[in-house]
């Protein structure tokens, strides 16, 4: 039952134990988790889809992980734009993500794919 649940999870939102028992949240935690994540080199830009309301506050602050663990981005602007536009009106922010981690940033992949940092300063978001 619990398989068929992360298997049939459109999102791939859920991982399970190595012995199949429990589950878990790939990512997106309120609270420190240990997902076991190792350091990844991601790819030179990374995306991230918010509200347009939200622009003014991101251009002075970043992207802040808010009330989650760390903040999400994804490997493509599709993705970001639908995620956007769960918030409002969506905007798409570019992420100079090979820049951050030459800057010694580091960056996470989640096991459904979403790129995870513990925050992205202004001067790496293009808009």
């Amino acid at each position: 039952m619990i398989s068929e649940v992360v298997r049939n999870n459109d999102k791939k939102r859920f991982t399970l134990s190595d012995d199949k028992r429990k589950i878990r949240a790939a990512q997106g935690h309120s609270i420190n988790i240990d997902l076991g994540l190792k350091p990844s080199a991601p790819p030179d830009m990374l995306y991230h889809g918010t509200a347009s309301k939200n622009l003014n506050a991101i251009a002075q602050l970043g992207l802040l992980p808010m009330s989650r663990d760390m903040v999400h981005l994804s490997s493509d602007e599709e993705t970001a734009l639908k995620v956007g536009s769960r918030h409002g009106k969506p905007i798409i922010i570019r992420v100079a993500a090979a820049q951050m981690a030459q800057d010694g940033h580091e960056f996470f992949r989640a096991e459904n794919g979403v790129w995870l940092a513990k925050q992205v300063e202004a001067k790496y978001l293009r808009f």
